[in-house]
């Protein structure tokens, strides 16, 4: 039974799997009980991939991973019942504690280019200011918390972009356009909980967090140090 948890293409398969059926639950069932149980695999699914496969060289890097997998699920659940202030409430905190977690795990003590990476900040910067901008008169309470949460969000894409040269180019790719996928979701999710509904949201933020976090935590088994 285990040999599955090491074949990447019956995982990736299994992974999608799900992924599909969890949003036709989201589309189709009440949120309690169904999506508490559709839900949760996506993230223990990657959890085991990645114990079984990773080549982590430093065990801290692997606690990095660990802490922020269990992050997402955690926060995967709190944020179904994302219409109760309290609950939503612990599922940025969650979500944010998994992004502090995944950056710590992709930075790197290596030389990088300040003059390469300024260009890419600004972008991100004007980005979440539209965001914010966007969002300002419906946060409220959140505002703060939402801030702080985009924030992070800044942090960890940049340490994604930093690893450019760093690591092989599969690894690289997989987790730079996994954070992006991610961005999109998280965009999508902010404005649909604060401002206003968007067209296919159901599926499409479903859709851009399962292939983000698959992205990014292949992308961490296939890393290799250039």
């Amino acid at each position: 039974m285990l040999h599955i948890f090491k074949n990447e293409r019956k995982i990736t398969i299994l992974f999608f799997i799900i992924l599909t059926i969890d949003i036709l639950v989201k589309l189709n069932l009440d949120p309690f009980p169904y999506r508490y149980i559709s839900k949760p695999p996506l993230v223990l699914l990657l959890f085991l991939y990645y114990y079984y496969n990773n080549n982590e060289q430093r065990k801290i890097k692997k606690l990095w991973v660990i802490l922020a997998l269990c992050s997402f699920l955690l926060g995967d659940i709190f944020v179904i019942n994302h219409t109760n202030i309290i609950f939503l409430s612990v599922s940025l905190l969650l979500f944010a504690l998994a992004k502090v977690f995944l950056s710590l795990r992709l930075s790197h003590v290596s030389d990088f280019n300040v003059i390469k990476l300024i260009p890419f900040s600004i972008i991100l910067f004007f980005y979440t200011v539209f965001i914010v901008s966007f969002l300002f008169n419906s946060l409220g309470d959140f505002f703060a918390p939402a801030l702080i949460s985009f924030f992070i969000s800044l942090l960890l894409i940049q340490f994604a972009f930093l690893r450019r040269g760093v690591v092989n180019n599969v690894s690289y790719s997989y987790v730079f356009t996994g954070i992006i996928f991610y961005k999109f979701s998280e965009a999508m999710m902010a404005i649909k909980t604060f401002k206003m509904d968007l067209p296919m949201q159901d599926i499409l933020i479903m859709l851009f967090y399962g292939i983000a976090i698959y992205l990014i935590f292949f992308g961490i088994v296939k890393e290799h140090k250039n």
